[in-house]
């Protein structure tokens, strides 16, 4: 037996070395988990207060909102190494919410127009733009997490393991995108001008006409 272990490439013995360590050092992982669920933890929030940084007008008129949910899948790979050694794969369900709006700031004094009898009103409003998707952290979640044994190793040495930062980014552009091509600035349009002429026939206009441009 003696002779044979002599015999093994040098390559092999750094092999047998760093299965030992790497069972050891998940050993004592599951070990610190087990001791954790025996003591228990306790959250205690010591936060300060909130501080006022600043404050801005808004102007704007949100018409209609738009809820989304895309499903992300994001593969990152290593050059010339497997997947089981580096590489990760993350399957993330992602939701969110984009607002369409008119801005009502940018409307100018030349374009509003009432005849002299106050009966009828011309408008031309902006049209209307789409605001940053904003993702709904609550119902988003990561379906499947694959990693590679050296991300896995990384996560260990890490400020923050099970890093979501990238396929939150990846599923807020693909909302985004989403939100462009589903008509909802149409729909915020429709909506300003039915709010519009609502308004100005209670305070006695009969005649209102809404217009969208630059």
């Amino acid at each position: 037996m003696t002779s044979r272990a002599a015999q093994l490439p040098r390559w092999a013995k750094l092999l047998g070395v760093l299965a030992v360590v790497l069972v050891l050092v998940f050993t004592g992982l599951r070990l610190v988990h087990r001791l954790t669920d025996v003591f228990g933890t306790e959250t205690h929030d010591r936060s300060g207060p909130a501080l006022l940084k600043s404050v801005r007008d808004l102007s704007r008129y949100d018409a209609a909102s738009g809820n989304f949910q895309v499903v992300v899948d994001l593969e990152k790979d290593t050059k010339f190494l497997p997947d089981a050694i580096r590489g990760t794969r993350t399957l993330y369900v992602g939701a969110g919410s984009v607002d369409a709006y008119v801005d009502l700031g940018q409307v100018g004094s030349g374009d509003v127009r009432v005849n002299d009898a106050r009966t009828s009103a011309t408008l031309k409003l902006p049209h209307a733009r789409l605001g940053d998707p904003s993702l709904d952290t609550d119902r988003s979640y990561a379906v499947s997490k694959q990693r590679g044994l050296l991300d896995r190793l990384g996560d260990l040495f890490s400020d923050n393991p099970n890093d979501e930062r990238a396929v939150r980014k990846l599923a807020a552009k693909h909302i985004g995108e989403a939100a462009r091509d589903s008509g909802l600035t149409a729909r915020a349009e429709r909506n300003t001008t039915d709010m519009l002429r609502g308004l100005l026939r209670s305070l006695g206009f009969k005649d209102v006409k809404v217009s969208y441009g630059t």
